[in-house]
């Protein structure tokens, strides 16, 4: 129990949430920031070596690039959000072992319009091969 007066410790966040968070406000950011930028514009006050952590995780999935910038490095979303989308989409298709099965359910819960803009996206169906 905390004494008057004194605020009670920030709940730790899940490193998704914070993976998300951090996201998001390089998004908004639009353009590379180093950590101390970064835990500067964070809710919730994590450590600068949090940070930096959380960022250098990002980088190793291939989330976020990152170049030198002073003695530090700026990191910057690897793609834009609709780019992150499909590589989920990707993530979740690679994990099943019969990929046709799960495309073709996929097409089957589609709305006539994704499924009609995906025809369209898909190219004619008239060609060699098809």
């Amino acid at each position: 129990m905390s004494a008057p007066g004194q605020d009670k410790p920030t709940p730790k966040r899940a490193n998704g949430e914070r993976e998300a968070e951090i996201l998001a406000l390089l998004h908004q950011a639009g353009e590379p920031l180093i950590p101390r930028e970064v835990a500067e514009r964070l809710t919730g006050g994590p450590t600068y070596s949090t940070v930096v952590t959380i960022l250098t995780r990002m980088y190793d999935k291939e989330l976020l690039t990152r170049t030198p910038r002073g003695r530090a490095y700026a990191y910057a979303p690897a793609t834009d959000e609709d780019g992150f989308a499909a590589r989920r989409m990707r993530g979740a298709l690679e994990e099943r072992p019969d990929r046709r099965a799960v495309l073709s359910r996929f097409v089957d819960e589609l709305s006539t319009t994704d499924e009609e803009l995906l025809r369209r996206l898909l190219g004619p169906t008239d060609g060699p091969g098809r």
